[in-house]
Parts: C-alpha cells; sequence; structure tokens
C-alpha cells in the first residue's frame, strides 16, 4: 500500500514542537549561521537593553523579547547581517538590596562593619544569581540573541569604556562638582538622579496642615502656611509671597487670620473680612519663629516676609512656608535673602538632637508628633488628608525627601536644544511618546546628577587634592597605572575598595584621592554602545560599523531611564544620535486589568505558560492582542482562543487537505496547472496572499508589528472560511460521483495546489 504524501496529525503539541526545532537550532548552530551568511551584507543595528539578572525574569520580559525578535528576524529575512549581543545590567542599588536582605544587614554602617570587600564580593556572586533562569527563558520563546558572549557591566573593560566617556565630558567642560537640593534617598543613603526619581512616584495620603505664624507688632494677627510636610516645619526660617497677589484679613473668633483672596473661601465657610493688603507691603514682615533649635545657627534675616514670583494660589493659602534645607525653591530663596540652612535631619533620615520633640525619629514618623505640638501650643489651625503623588526610592520603596547634597554633575542643560534636535530625527512607536512623555522630558531637563553614595558600582574615575584644589579624572586602566606608578604585571580590579586605595601626588606634592562615590547605574545601561565593545580600546570597527543603533525596544519606564541615558550620552560625547528607531512596550497587566505583583497574587510563571501553550501562541497572542505600547489585559482564555482561532485554523486547513490529498496521490511535484486554468477563487487566494505579504512588509517596516500580525490572521480566516469551505466540491469531485473528466480533475488540481 502506497504510503501517504502527506503526514495525518492530530492535535498539535506545541510544547513537543519547541523542544525539538530548539534541539535542531542549537545542534546545527542556526542562529549563528543566520548572522555567517551575511557577513559581506549590510548591517542593522539592535541594542539589547540590559535586564538585571538578580531577579526571576517575568511573563513581561516575553513581550519585549518577541517584539526585539521579530524586527531582528525580519531585517536578517531582507538581506541584512543583524548582530545580537546579549548584555547583563549588574550594578547598582537593586543588587545591593538584595545582598543586604540576604546578610541581615539594616544600614550603611552594617555594610561598613562588614566590609566593602567582602559586601561587593557577595553583589558579585549575586548579580548572575538567576542567569540560566534567564538564558533558558531566552531560549525557550525562540528569541535570538547571542548569550555566549554577553557584555556584563561589572567587567573592567566595561569599566573603562564607561571611564572614557566619563573624561571625554570632563574635558568638554561638562563635568562639575555641585552643592544642591536634591531627591535623596535616606532609606539607601544616595541621591537619586531625575530620572530615577520619575520612577517611583506613587499616589499617598499625606496629613496636610494649616499653621498659624503669629504676625510681630500687629494684635492677635496670624499669616496662615500650609504645608504637606509637617517634619520641615521645624526648619521653617522664612515665608514668601507674590509681590502680586492680593491678600484678605479674615475674622475669625477674635482672631485675624491673612490668606489670599483667593483661597479664603476655600478654607473659611462664611469668611468676615476686615481688609486688604497686597503681597508687596507684608515684604519684611515678621512673625515668631515656630521652632528655634538647638545648636543650629539663625540670623537677623530670619522669620520674614520674603518675594518669590513661584508662589501661586491655586491650592494652599498663598503664602509659603519655607525651609531652604528641604527645597530647591527654598534653598534659592535662602541664597538671595542671606537665611540659614537649618538642617536636623541627618543622611539616615532621623533627626538629630537639635530638634529634641523629634529627636532620633524617621522624618515620616515626626508629622504627627509636630502636629500634637502644634495643637498643643494653638498654632494649628486645620489638619486634613492630602492625596497627592509623591517620589519614593523606586527600589528601596521608601520616600524621598528634598536634602542638601554634594553630588558631581553632568551638565546636560547645556545641550538641551541638541537633545532635542536629535530626538526630532528619531522615529518612534508610538509617535506621541516623541514629543509627549520624551519630548517633554528633555524640554525641562536638568543637570544629571551623576553621584552615588553607594558600595557597589562603576567608581567615579575622578581624583582630589587633599585641599580640594586640583582634580584629575582618569579616562584609562593605563593612564590610571602611570598616574599610581602601578606595574603593568599587577592586576586590577577598579571596583571599591580596591580602588579607594591608590593615591598619587600631584605637582604640588598634594596627595590625590578618589572621590568616595560610585556612578548613576543608569549611565553604565547608557554607555553600553561604546562598552559593550571595549570601545576604543579595541574593537574600533566593530563600534563604527554598529553605532547608531537602526532599533531598540524597551517598555515605557525606559522613556526616562534607558532611553534617555543612551540619547544623553551619544549627544554628550558625538554630538549625534543613538537609535534611529525605537518601539515602546507597555504594561502587562492581569485580566482585569491591575499591575501584575507577588502580593497580589495575580503573577504568572512565563516558564508555565510557554510550556503550557507553547511558544507561538504566546508570542503570538502578546503581540496581536494589543499594540505593543499599550497596557496590555494578559489572559490565559485569551491564549486558548489564539490557540483556536489563529493554530487550530491552520490544523483544520491542513488536516482537511492531508486526507484528500493522501486520498488522491496528490504530492505537491505534479506539473502545475496553467493560470487560465485557475478558478476566481484560486486566483483571489494568491491575490490575497501577495496582497498579504505587501501589508505586512509594510506594517514591519513601520516598526508596527500589531498590524502586521493582525494583518496574517485575518488571511488565515480568509482561507479557512472563504477559501477551503467554498472549494470542498473540487476536493470532493470524482468520489462521490466517480467521474473522472479531465476538466473536473484539473479544477481539483488547481485546488491542491493553490492550497498547497
Amino acid at each position: 500500500m502506497r504510503s501517504p504524501f502527506f503526514e495525518e496529525i492530530k492535535r498539535i503539541n506545541f510544547s513537543e514542537i519547541d523542544h525539538e526545532v530548539g534541539l535542531f537550532w542549537k545542534d546545527e548552530q542556526i542562529f549563528e549561521k543566520s548572522i555567517a551568511a551575511r557577513a559581506d551584507s549590510p548591517n542593522f543595528t539592535f541594542y539589547e537593553g540590559p535586564p538585571t539578572a538578580n531577579g526571576r525574569p517575568g511573563i513581561h520580559h516575553v513581550l519585549g523579547r518577541t517584539i526585539k525578535d521579530i524586527f531582528c528576524r525580519y531585517k536578517t529575512l531582507k538581506g541584512y547581517r543583524v548582530d545580537r549581543k546579549a548584555g547583563w545590567d549588574t550594578h547598582g542599588l537593586p543588587v545591593e538590596i538584595e545582598v543586604e536582605k540576604q546578610l541581615r544587614l539594616k544600614n550603611r554602617t552594617d555594610i561598613e562593619n562588614y566590609g566593602i570587600d567582602n559586601f561587593n564580593k557577595q553583589c558579585k556572586e549575586s548579580v548572575l544569581k538567576y542567569k540560566d533562569e534567564w538564558d533558558s527563558l531566552t531560549e525557550k520563546i525562540g528569541y535570538w540573541v547571542d548569550l555566549s558572549n554577553p557584555y556584563v557591566t561589572f567587567d573592567n573593560n566595561y569599566i573603562e569604556s564607561v571611564w572614557w566617556l566619563l573624561k571625554n565630558v570632563y574635558e568638554k567642560g561638562l563635568l562639575y562638582k555641585g552643592h544642591k537640593i536634591q531627591w535623596y534617598s535616606p532609606g539607601s543613603g544616595t541621591v537619586l538622579s531625575s530620572h530615577e526619581v520619575s520612577l517611583g512616584y506613587k499616589e499617598v495620603t499625606d496629613p496636610s496642615v494649616y499653621v498659624k505664624l503669629k504676625v510681630i507688632g500687629q494684635h492677635d494677627t496670624y499669616l496662615l502656611i500650609w504645608t504637606t510636610t509637617p517634619w520641615t516645619l521645624c526648619s521653617n526660617v522664612a515665608v514668601v509671597v507674590n509681590p502680586a497677589v492680593k491678600y484678605v484679613v479674615v475674622e475669625e473668633n477674635n482672631e485675624k487670620y491673612i490668606i489670599a483672596k483667593e483661597r479664603a473661601k476655600e478654607l473659611f465657610l462664611e469668611p468676615t473680612i476686615s481688609g486688604e493688603v497686597k503681597g508687596e507691603q507684608m515684604l519684611g514682615w515678621g512673625y515668631e519663629p515656630l521652632y528655634k533649635l538647638d545648636s543650629q545657627s539663625y540670623n537677623k534675616n530670619c522669620w520674614k516676609v520674603y518675594s518669590a514670583n513661584y508662589v501661586t494660589v491655586e491650592e494652599g493659602t498663598g503664602i509659603v512656608h519655607t525651609a531652604p534645607a528641604f527645597g530647591a525653591d527654598d534653598h534659592q530663596v535662602a541664597i538671595e535673602n542671606d537665611l540659614p540652612v537649618v538642617n536636623p535631619v541627618m543622611n539616615n533620615g532621623l533627626f538629630d538632637n537639635s530638634a529634641p520633640l523629634v529627636s532620633e525619629k524617621w522624618f515620616k514618623e515626626a508629622d504627627p508628633i509636630i502636629i500634637k505640638d502644634l495643637h498643643a501650643r494653638e498654632l494649628l489651625y486645620k489638619k486634613i488628608d492630602y492625596k497627592h503623588n509623591y517620589p519614593f526610592d523606586w527600589r528601596k520603596g521608601t520616600p524621598l525627601m528634598s536634602y542638601p547634597v554634594e553630588s558631581w554633575f553632568i551638565k546636560t542643560t547645556a545641550i538641551k536644544e541638541r537633545l532635542v534636535s536629535l530626538n526630532n530625527e528619531i522615529n518612534w512607536q508610538p509617535n506621541s511618546v516623541k514629543q509627549g512623555r520624551f519630548g517633554n522630558w528633555l524640554e525641562n531637563n536638568i543637570d544629571w546628577a551623576l553621584s552615588r553614595k553607594r558600595f557597589w558600582g562603576t567608581p567615579l574615575p575622578i581624583w582630589v587634592s587633599e585641599d580640594g584644589e586640583s582634580v584629575e579624572v582618569i579616562g584609562s586602566v593605563a593612564e590610571l597605572r602611570e598616574k599610581a606608578n602601578i606595574n603593568a604585571s599587577t592586576e586590577l580590579d577598579l571596583h571599591r575598595p580596591n580602588i579607594d586605595r591608590i593615591t598619587w601626588k600631584n605637582n604640588q606634592g598634594m596627595i590625590m584621592r578618589r572621590v568616595p562615590d560610585v556612578l548613576d547605574v543608569w549611565f553604565d545601561s547608557g554607555a553600553m554602545p561604546f562598552a559593550q565593545w571595549h570601545y576604543p580600546f579595541e574593537n574600533k570597527e566593530k563600534f563604527e560599523k554598529n553605532f547608531p543603533a537602526d532599533f531598540i525596544c524597551e517598555g515605557i519606564d525606559q522613556t526616562r531611564g534607558w532611553f534617555y541615558t543612551l540619547h544623553a550620552i551619544g549627544a554628550l560625547t558625538t554630538g549625534n544620535l543613538t537609535y534611529r528607531n525605537v518601539v515602546v512596550n507597555g504594561l502587562v497587566l492581569d485580566e482585569k486589568g491591575e499591575k501584575m505583583s507577588k502580593s497580589k497574587g495575580n503573577t504568572l510563571d512565563p516558564f508555565q505558560i510557554v510550556k503550557q501553550h507553547g511558544a507561538d501562541v504566546v508570542r503570538w497572542y502578546m503581540v496581536s492582542n494589543s499594540a505593543p505600547w499599550d497596557d496590555m489585559k494578559f489572559s490565559v482564555n485569551g491564549l486558548e482562543e489564539t490557540r483556536g482561532k489563529v493554530f487550530g485554523t491552520l490544523e483544520n486547513i491542513y488536516r482537511f487537505f492531508s486526507a484528500y490529498a493522501n486520498i488522491d496521490g496528490f504530492s505537491g511535484a505534479e506539473a502545475e496547472v496553467l493560470e487560465t486554468q485557475l478558478s476566481e477563487l484560486d486566483k483571489w487566494l494568491l491575490s490575497r496572499v501577495n496582497n498579504t505579504i505587501e501589508q505586512v512588509e509594510a506594517s514591519l517596516n513601520l516598526y508596527d508589528c500589531t498590524n502586521a500580525v493582525r494583518t496574517i490572521s485575518k488571511l488565515i480566516d480568509d482561507f479557512s472560511n472563504w477559501y477551503i469551505r467554498r472549494s470542498r466540491e473540487r476536493f470532493w469531485a470524482g468520489k462521490k460521483n466517480k467521474k473522472t473528466d479531465s476538466l473536473m480533475q484539473k479544477e481539483k488540481l488547481a485546488a491542491y495546489q493553490t492550497t498547497y
């Protein structure tokens, strides 16, 4: 009996197919061959945004990696050489937090007592804890990327390239030391850059208070101030008003309260107004201090009314409490009016002994104590809960505070116009991010705070003399060896604390010591176009062929993270683009539209999902469900629907075709029927195929993978519900009525060949 030409299939097990194909790819080195076969082809450059491998991969990583794979494979099919180098982000606070938990260390002092060298050794061992799981998921979902030769940010070569970039910035006069009020994390003991701060905002409810300040020389008259940070009232040294705003005197319970006219009806139900005063008339008024702290410096300018145009009447009272230690605007008022910076809060977030009322209290824990004290002294007018967005440490989870911190900065404001101009050349998907989230971020650019008072990170390559007058920025290991007279055979570890021990004397005989700070980890990741090749110390040709990137893709949260740092570093050092096309992907939510989290118990194991449904089904579902940049509701029911409607339909088409082809002995090797013998239905399907190819190619050229996938889905549906359904009589011909005339056989052959 003749063997059938086509395999008769039952329901396909995609997980088994994934495994078989994966083994074939690995054994035959198919990925490597796909690149080697295009050795002399034009380059299409892709940059892999480095994940941190000290945490397990999640279902959202499948989406990002699928999108990356789609476009890299597409460009390979179009004849380009597409190198895909994996990378690992290995420094920074998330790693330190993980190790702190493991070692049960609570703060900086605990780490220093444990030993920075021992702590960093543990960090290095921790960073690639789940690398095998990441590699496994990457392979299981069919994401082709070079895992055998990744860039790793803790590697000495990578760090050396980062140092070279920083020296390049320094030589352009864009690296400086500053003392500014910055968002600071007392939980982790370090300042955060503006793009890190933007990652940690949460909606919270804080106590807000209306506080009475007794005006000196005016009987029972009070200035009303409002604040959502009662803990800063200990540091109040002034208030500011807008000179152009009209203020009114409201009488209540034999007391007089001064408040902006527009705000009076918001605070008082039926205000009894007995007078008006302009803001400019109030300048210089004195008031009784709320607190006068021990061992803090005050002067004659304290506790007076000053002018500031930033004061508005949109909320509060129009009279703004000023604590120069805890606000950038407040600090500027202090500079302009010679006011002291009163700071009773230590860098660990606890109040010091100069504020006995709240001594040793965490700064947020001081709120109820201060409120209670003001109430007891009859200085609290009203307390209400206030819902607002407040920044938290994006890794540690503890609240931030505006705090006076010394840091090294990159003057990104000096190249703001260039950053904006280059952004106009980038193709964003979606385009709304270009002038929206990213464009607004560039328009409001502030200088980049680089310093992190931490341990596990790329050390700032800045050495300063004992008198602070001499600064040297080291741009290579060779330069460091020469400065410190270190033998070429001596192995160097560029991490703390080893790097901290390297000193030398400058021309004036002063000892040069490295500043103790490490670098913002986002500089590490943004440096990858250069550092992944150890540029400029080697691989110059590879770097030049692969800069800028043709394509990158990461989550929407990277708008102010990796997307920004790539853009900024490229502009700072080369003056040019770092990437030409970027696809932004949104959040992967649960089926109710809620963010997935372990605490809610709504997370999904990507390994289990892929094993159960197959990589093709999962990838197809995630890309077709919604545009990548929209938040996506992930549903197991949706996977099953995709399995049935798309893949099940293809199986049914094949099952129908193979059954009748085997009966009739059709093998696919038969002579082609003439075009004139094709029916209108045959021509329509072939036209649909070519039209689909055209549409898919157009969509992928625009970096719109969702439209491409949906276009293919529609073809599959048309193939089954239009072509096969309306061609059944031709497949059946010659079996029901035993007719064998040549016309009928040619029609049947046309149906077989068109379907085949």
